[in-house]
């Protein structure tokens, strides 16, 4: 069972396929008291089409569409670096599958989690696939309908493989209106598993009030440097934002706590700075009770307020000073 809220910093492409960027990237995110790291893996020429890889796009990798998701490929020998580099600074990893190769690659590593990205989600086969290894999966909803959920919620109970799902819209970045991150609860009421949030809002406060909500899960994407640039480096945080957030996060989950209405020793300490009933004015023995001889104030040494009303008309047994705290013992009884 992973601890809540389990915090999943995205490198995803912003490492831009320098293996070395990536290293530093998981550095951040240890240091920022992440759970894991995430990367995105795909197999080019399965994923795309040739119109799509034949388009014309400037980058720093070249010209077209295919050079440049290309040059932001791990290979083999890469991810067995960031793969031995993560047990190093014991930190978890794993990556989003875009096709059935990548999957079969991932499992190279024994890596503890799958994701599935948005886009994959209405692929019912590619979903089978990954609920029969039967490990747990986290499951973004981005692009999808609700029968798309119950579709993908269905096949992962029916493999009996444990998932989470993840509150996601596909914009980049989101825009605060568009965010809704009220479907966290209801997805974790309508469909009796642990929700969370992938975010792609600017900033840092759609995670925080995601906890608030009651995310177990929280995705986001960061980069060492937004002027390094990257496909992903304009919704990405950098690594002051990057810090800041996981702080609001634990603090988040700290004073959300439990529910609790016990009397502890720090409440019972401070029950002096309550209310009680004190004698207001001096008083004589055989003096009725009343509201201008005994009132409420501070602090909580005397009687509880909640007695006045039943003690009001009755006789005092004994002389007392202003200043002194109410006492049942000092009532003359049978009057």
């Amino acid at each position: 069972m992973i601890k809540k809220p389990y915090l999943i910093a995205e490198i995803g492409i912003n490492h831009n396929g320098d293996v070395k960027i990536a290293k530093q990237l998981i550095d951040l995110a240890k240091k920022a008291n992440f759970d894991a790291v995430k990367f995105q893996k795909r197999d080019i020429e399965t994923v795309y089409s040739k119109e799509i890889l034949d388009a014309f796009r400037e980058s720093p990798w070249g010209n077209t569409q295919r050079e440049q998701k290309f040059g932001l490929e791990f290979s083999k020998k890469e991810y067995d670096e960031i793969d031995a580099y993560c047990k190093l600074m014991k930190i978890d990893w794993f990556a989003s599958a875009w096709d059935l190769n990548s999957l079969k690659f991932l499992e190279n590593y024994k890596l503890k989690f799958n994701k599935i990205a948005s886009a994959m989600i209405i692929d019912k086969a590619f979903l089978k696939e990954v609920a029969n290894q039967k490990k747990h999966t986290f499951i973004s909803t981005g692009m999808s309908t609700l029968n798309d959920i119950d579709q993908a919620v269905e096949i992962f109970k029916n493999e009996k493989c444990s998932f989470e799902l993840m509150h996601c819209v596909s914009t980049y970045p989101m825009k605060s209106e568009d965010a809704n991150l009220l479907t966290i609860p209801d997805i974790k009421d309508r469909f009796g598993v642990p929700s969370g949030l992938s975010d792609h809002t600017l900033g840092i406060e759609a995670p925080i009030i995601a906890v608030a909500l009651g995310a177990q899960i929280i995705e986001k994407h960061f980069i060492l440097d937004k002027k390094i640039g990257g496909p992903d480096a304009h919704f990405s945080l950098d690594e002051s934002e990057f810090s800041e957030m996981v702080k609001a996060i634990r603090k988040t989950e700290l004073m959300i706590g439990e529910v609790d209405y016990s009397m502890t020793e720090k409440k019972k300490k401070n029950r002096e700075f309550s209310r009680s009933l004190f004698i207001s004015e001096d008083v004589k023995k055989g003096d009725f009770i009343s509201y201008k001889n005994v009132r409420s104030v501070r602090p909580g040494h005397g009687l509880h307020p909640k007695n006045l009303n039943e003690i009001i008309g009755k006789k005092f047994n004994c002389d007392l000073k202003k200043g002194t705290p109410m006492s049942m013992s000092f009532i003359l009884e049978n009057v």
